[in-house]
C-alpha cells in the first residue's frame, strides 16, 4: 500500500485480470477424454481444453492454442463425435462456470466444477459472483478406475472434501482481482509483484496442477473465503454504494480451538483482511469517485493454544515460552509491513484485570513482545499499540464504548490515511481533460493498517471494526464531497445501516471460525433491544459455539486441511483421522507437532486461573510443586508491577507509553486517560465471573454443564427442554447447531 507520487490524478480504468475472459463453459466426454469448451461473455472467443481419461492415477491436461469462432467450435465438436462413434461418440456432461481445481486422494484425480452461480456485486463494471452449486467428477473412465482396495478411505476423504460447502461464503470474479484490495489493484507499479500472491486464494492448492501444466489461469477461478456484501445507502439525499469485503487467509486456517496464536512462519490464526469501499452512484461509463480503507484482524501472535474439552466450556489457555526472542511474532509484523506499509497500529481488546488471571497474562506477554520488537526498529517504524479492556468499559452503562472506539479509529486514520481516486473510462478521459470546467482531485493512499484482536478475534473485535468503519465512512464521504464534515452521527440512520452490515459480517466470520454467530450485546444495546431477548440470544449462541467446538470442529479442521492441501493422503501412510491434531501440518523445522506434543504433556488439572505454561516457562514438574495460590500471587504481582503510575505521560503520537492507573490500559500513540475522559465514568468494578464461562467444569457430566448454563437463562421452559436431553444431545439439537435455525418453538 505504498503511495504513487508519479501516478496521474485519475485512473483511466480498473485493470482486468490477464486472460480472464472465459466465463461460461460446456463439458463433454468421450471414452478417452473430457473436452471443455469455454467462451467469452460476448461469445466472440471460443477455446478448447482436453483432459485425458485413460490414466488411472495421473492428470494430463492439454490446451488447444487455437482461438475459435462459435461456428468453428461446433464443427470441431462434430468431428470429435464422428471420430469416437465406435466407443459411444461425444456426450454432453454439464454446463459450468469455471474449474475450482483438481485433487487426488488414494486413487484417481477428481475435478471440481462450479455448475451454478449468482451475481452478488459489481466493482467498476467487474461482476463478483457466489457459488450456488458445485460438482465433483472423477477423471478416469470406469474401465481404468484404480483398485478398490482403498475405496473405504477414498470415499471418506471425498466426503471430507465435499463437507467444505462452496455455496457458503466463497466468492470470485473473472475479471477483477477480488483477492486484493482496491488500492493494490490500482497500484500500477506493483504489477508483476502481486500477481502470484495467493494468501486469500483458498483453492490455490487445488488449481496448482492445472496452472503448472498450462501456465495460465484461463480455465480456473480464484476463490476467496470470507464475506462480501454490497448495499446502496444515502446521506443528504445523495446515493452511494458501499461494499464490505472480508478476506480470510488460507495460511494457518482452521477452527477456534484447533488454530490459535501464531505458527513458526509468522502466520496467525483467524487472519482476516476487511476492506470498506465507497463508490459514487453515477451512470455506467461516467467518471466515478472511489474510496477504500483496509483493516486487519488476527489471533494474538504468540505461541498459545486451547484444547477442546467436552466438559469445559472455556478450556485452559496454554502459553508456550519456546520463542523467547519472539521471532515468530516479529515475522508476523514484518509480513504486515510488507502487505500494508507503516505504521502498524495494534488495538488489543483483551482483559487487563481478572480475579483469576487468564486473558491478562496473554496481554502481558503480548506487551513484552511488542516492547522487545520495538527496540530493534527505527523510531519512525515502531509498532504503535493500544491495550484497552473493552469488556470492562462495556460493563458500565454510562460509557459509550462505540464513541471511545471511534476516537481510537480517528487516531489510526490520522496515521494511515485512506485510499481515494477518480476512475475515468478511457473513452471519455481525453475529452474531460480538455474541458476547462472539469477538475480532478489528487489521489490519496493508505499507508499502514490498524490490526485489532481480542481472544477469539470475533465478538469484541467486530465491535471495534465497526467503529473503525464508521469513522472511516465519514472521512470517505467527506473526501468525495458528500458531506461537509468528517463525522457521521452515531444515532443517524446511516450509522445504523452500516452497523447492520458489520453485524452480519461478524456473524458470518464467527460461524466460520467459532461455530456460532457473534455475540452482539453492544449492538443489541445500541438498538434498544429488549434485555431479556438479548440475554436469551447470547445464551443460545454460547451453547451453540460450545457444541460446535467440542463435537464438530475436529472433522471441520480435517476438511479444511484436505481442501487447502495441508494434508495429502498417501498409500502406506497413516490416514488423516488416525493422526493426533495437526501432526501432518509442518510449519517449521520442528513443526507444530512439537508444540502440540509439549503442551499435551501438561495436565489440565494443574490449571491456574485457566492459564497454563509449557515446560519452557515453569516446567511441567516444577509447576506441580507450587500451589495455585502461589502462582496466582506471582501473576498478579507481575501485573501490578507493570501498572506503576510513575510512567511518564507525553502528548499523543509520541513513542512513549501511556498507562492508565485505574485499569492498566496503555498506548504509545494516544493518551488513554484522554480517551476515557469523554464525560463517561467507568469506575473499577469487582470482577464477576459467571458459572457459564468461568468455573472449570472438569469431571462434570454434560447434564451438570447444562444445569450450570441454565442458571443464567430467564426462560425456565428452555432449560427444561435442554435438560430433557438424556444421554447427550438430541438429533434436533445437532441439526440446530449445524444449520443455525430456531431450535425451540
Amino acid at each position: 500500500m505504498t503511495s504513487e507520487n508519479d501516478q496521474e490524478d485519475w485512473i483511466r480504468e480498473v485493470p482486468k485480470v490477464s486472460n480472464a475472459y472465459l466465463q461460461k463453459f460446456r463439458l463433454y466426454e468421450t471414452r478417452s477424454n473430457f473436452y471443455m469448451i469455454g467462451r467469452s461473455k460476448d461469445r466472440s472467443t471460443w477455446r478448447v481444453l482436453k483432459i485425458d481419461r485413460s490414466e488411472p492415477t495421473e492428470l494430463n491436461i492439454t490446451e488447444d492454442p487455437t482461438t475459435y469462432t462459435e461456428i468453428e467450435c461446433c464443427e470441431l465438436l462434430k468431428r470429435i463425435h464422428d471420430g469416437n462413434n465406435p466407443t459411444g461418440g461425444l456426450r454432453f456432461v454439464t454446463t459450468c462456470y469455471g474449474i475450482v481445481g483438481f485433487i487426488k486422494f488414494l486413487g484417481p484425480y477428481y475435478m471440481l466444477l462450479i455448475t451454478k452461480r449468482r451475481k452478488i456485486g459489481v466493482i467498476c463494471g467487474h461482476a463478483v459472483y457466489a457459488i450456488t452449486k458445485s460438482e465433483i467428477l472423477p477423471i478416469p473412465n470406469s474401465s481404468v478406475q484404480p483398485s478398490v482396495a482403498y475405496s473405504k478411505n477414498e470415499n471418506r476423504y471425498k466426503k471430507l472434501l465435499c463437507s467444505v460447502d462452496l455455496t457458503k461464503d466463497f466468492y470470485f470474479s473473472y475479471s477483477y482481482r477480488v483477492m486484493h484490495s482496491f488500492q493494490k489493484n490500482l497500484s500500477t507499479h506493483e504489477k508483476g509483484q502481486f500477481l502470484n500472491e495467493t494468501m486469500f486464494v483458498w483453492n490455490e492448492f487445488l488449481t496448482s496442477t492445472i496452472q503448472n501444466q498450462l501456465k495460465n489461469n484461463l480455465w480456473t477461478v480464484a476463490l476467496v473465503y470470507g464475506y462480501f456484501k454490497q448495499v446502496k445507502l444515502s446521506i443528504a439525499e445523495k446515493d452511494f454504494k458501499l461494499t464490505l469485503i472480508a478476506r480470510r487467509s488460507r495460511h494457518y486456517a482452521g477452527t477456534r480451538y484447533l488454530k490459535r496464536g501464531v505458527n513458526e512462519k509468522g502466520r496467525v490464526a483467524n487472519d482476516v483482511e476487511t476492506e470498506q469501499i465507497v463508490f459514487e452512484d453515477v451512470p455506467e461509463g461516467c467518471p466515478v469517485q472511489i474510496s477504500s480503507v483496509v483493516q486487519n484482524r488476527g489471533s494474538i501472535p504468540l505461541f498459545w493454544s486451547q484444547e477442546t474439552s467436552r466438559l469445559n466450556i472455556k478450556p485452559d489457555i496454554i502459553l508456550s515460552k519456546k520463542d523467547q526472542k519472539y521471532n515468530a511474532t516479529r515475522l508476523h509484523f514484518e509480513n504486515l509491513v510488507k502487505r500494508y506499509g507503516n505504521p502498524i497500529i495494534i488495538l488489543n481488546l483483551i482483559k487487563t484485570k481478572e480475579k483469576r488471571p487468564r486473558e491478562s497474562l496473554l496481554r502481558v506477554e503480548f506487551a513484552n513482545a511488542i516492547e522487545l520488537i520495538n527496540k530493534d526498529l527505527p523510531e519512525e517504524n515502531r509498532l504503535k499499540f493500544l491495550h484497552w479492556d473493552l469488556n470492562k468499559y462495556s460493563r458500565n452503562k454510562s460509557t459509550n464504548v462505540l464513541a471511545l472506539l471511534g476516537k481510537v479509529a480517528t487516531y489510526a486514520l490520522n496515521l494511515t490515511g485512506l485510499f481515494y481516486c477518480q476512475v475515468i473510462p478511457n473513452s471519455i478521459s481525453q475529452d474531460l481533460t480538455k474541458s476547462e470546467g472539469f477538475s480532478v482531485k489528487p489521489p490519496q493512499y493508505q499507508t499502514g493498517v490498524l490490526r485489532t484482536n481480542c481472544i477469539d478475534c470475533l465478538d469484541r473485535t467486530n465491535v471495534a471494526q465497526f467503529a473503525y468503519g464508521w469513522a472511516a465512512l465519514g472521512r470517505q464521504l467527506h473526501t468525495m464531497g458528500y458531506i461537509d464534515t468528517t463525522v457521521i452521527e452515531l444515532d443517524s440512520n446511516l450509522a445504523e445501516d452500516l452497523m447492520k452490515v458489520y453485524e452480519k459480517m461478524g456473524d458470518t466470520l464467527a460461524l466460520q471460525y467459532g461455530g456460532s454467530a457473534a455475540h452482539n450485546k453492544i449492538f443489541c444495546q445500541r438498538r434498544g433491544q429488549w434485555k431479556a431477548a438479548t440475554q436469551s440470544q447470547e445464551f443460545f449462541r454460547t451453547l451453540q459455539r460450545y457444541y460446535s467446538n467440542a463435537y464438530m470442529d475436529g472433522e471441520k479442521q480435517d476438511a479444511i486441511n484436505v481442501f487447502l492441501g495441508h494434508y495429502q493422503p498417501q498409500i502406506g501412510k497413516p490416514a488423516l483421522w488416525e493422526l493426533d491434531s495437526d501432526q501432518h501440518y509442518d510449519v517449521g523445522s520442528r513443526g507444530s507437532n512439537f508444540f502440540v506434543e509439549k503442551t499435551r504433556m501438561i495436565k489440565r488439572s494443574l490449571s491456574v486461573g485457566n492459564m497454563m505454561f509449557d515446560g519452557n516457562v515453569l516446567g511441567a514438574i516444577g509447576m506441580t510443586q507450587k500451589n495455585e495460590e502461589e502462582i496466582q500471587s506471582e501473576s498478579l504481582h507481575e501485573i501490578s508491577c507493570e501498572s506503576d503510575s510513575t510512567y511518564p505521560k507525553e502528548t499523543p503520537n509520541s513513542d512513549h507509553v501511556f498507562y492508565n492507573r485505574d485499569s492498566f490500559n496503555c498506548s504509545n500513540f494516544l493518551d488513554v486517560d484522554w480517551l476515557s475522559s469523554s464525560g463517561n465514568s467507568c469506575e473499577d468494578e469487582t470482577y464477576e465471573r459467571s458459572t457459564l464461562v468461568g468455573s472449570p467444569m472438569g469431571g462434570q457430566s454434560s447434564e451438570n454443564v447444562v444445569n450450570e448454563m441454565c442458571t443464567f437463562a430467564s426462560d425456565s421452559e428452555i432449560c427444561d427442554n435442554v435438560k430433557g436431553v438424556k444421554g447427550g444431545f438430541s438429533d434436533r439439537f445437532a441439526e440446530w447447531v449445524t444449520h443455525g435455525d430456531i431450535m425451540f418453538p
